[in-house]
């Protein structure tokens, strides 16, 4: 069953890739005390993710923490040292942290799988976006199969 507004998140370590290299974050350190916006995405440097998906939050993270958003969160099934290149990449610094759910733990503690197999890319993250309060979903915003529209950085400032 997939998570709704009002659950609290689970707990999961993550990864994250830092100047002393990969290291473990866990989802209550994340989430404890503060607003966050979290989006997923199905995988780091594919076409819409790339093109539009993390550059919108990129592009709308001071408007965001403007709006009382304390930390932007990107986080896909892949390991933390394509999160960190695709991070580089896409010129995102601090701007928001790139989360790596390596081996899906996170995203099927939260429901929102989504199996990729038939494009040769195993089981993957749906595309979403939530807004978590001190631990709690207070918006989530799934998106459609092959869809880009409720989980944008626009669709988020709309629901703040």
């Amino acid at each position: 069953m997939a998570i709704k507004v009002g659950d609290k998140v689970p707990t999961v370590k993550l990864k994250t890739m830092t100047v002393e290299g990969v290291k473990d974050v866990a989802t209550d350190d994340i989430f404890k005390g503060k607003k966050v916006v979290l989006f997923a995405l199905p995988g780091a440097f594919t076409p819409t993710c790339s093109a539009k998906h993390l550059p919108g939050f990129v592009q709308s993270a001071e408007a965001l923490r403007k709006k009382g958003v304390d930390a932007i969160a990107c986080l896909s099934v892949n390991d933390a040292f394509v999160m960190g290149a695709w991070g580089k990449d896409q010129n995102v610094g601090d701007k928001v942290m790139m989360l790596a759910d390596g081996n899906g733990e996170f995203t099927r503690a939260l429901g929102l799988e989504n199996d990729n197999s038939a494009y040769g890319m195993g089981q993957r993250s749906k595309r979403y976006a939530m807004v978590v309060e001190n631990g709690v979903v207070k918006a989530l915003n799934v998106e459609k199969p092959g869809a880009f529209e409720v989980s944008s950085a626009e669709a988020v400032m709309k629901a703040l």
